[in-house]
């Protein structure tokens, strides 16, 4: 045990519910990698509570020292599986927006019963977005974009709307910046929560 990982939040220990203040703007990026999407998030919305979360826990303590630097105070780390965190520990109706970048597309077809969007799991994420809430995905995998768009599409519980992702369009993860500079897209998407 490290020093920083009292600050990082060891979910998958956990079977309750994190707190969460509905009151405020909050938002979780999923998978949140090295956190350099999250740290630029956090720093332009300072007002907003911000949730990083990610299975390897050194990209977390790495994170908090980052963080640490820089004097962010509005961010949450959160050690944690993804379907675990939100099959058990985020309550319903408490996220503002909910980001999901360039996830492992697991390309062969063995393994595709691993990649993470997919019907079951986005009808567990329109459980944990508020009303009008964002799920914004990205991914560099031609085939798992269109893939996660007609999953999304046939849900019923989504509406494309991409324009909800212009305050943010200028934050790229690592990845992205160096995706880019070898002349590559990442594609995204944003999808807000209907009434049903």
């Amino acid at each position: 045990m490290k020093p920083e990982d009292q600050f990082i939040e060891f979910i998958a220990e956990k079977y309750s519910q994190i707190s969460i203040d509905k009151d405020k703007i909050t938002e979780l990026d999923l998978g949140c990698g090295k956190g350099s999407f999250t740290t630029q998030l956090a720093t332009k919305y300072p007002d907003r509570v911000i949730f990083a979360a990610d299975i390897m826990l050194g990209r977390l303590r790495k994170l908090y020292k980052r963080n640490e630097r820089s004097g962010i105070k509005n961010m949450r780390l959160l050690r944690c599986e993804a379907w675990h965190l939100i099959n058990q520990s985020i309550p319903d109706s408490s996220l503002n927006r909910i980001h999901i970048l360039c996830p492992d597309p697991w390309p062969k077809s063995r393994h595709k019963g691993n990649r993470l969007v997919s019907s079951e799991f986005v009808s567990r994420l329109y459980n944990k977005i508020k009303e009008n809430g964002v799920f914004h995905f990205s991914s560099d995998d031609i085939p798992y974009f269109t893939l996660a768009l007609e999953v999304l599409g046939k849900s019923g519980l989504f509406i494309r709307d991409d324009s909800k992702l212009n305050d943010i369009s200028n934050i790229k993860t690592d990845f992205e910046e160096r995706w880019n500079e070898m002349g590559l897209e990442v594609f995204h998407s944003a999808w807000i929560k209907k009434s049903i």
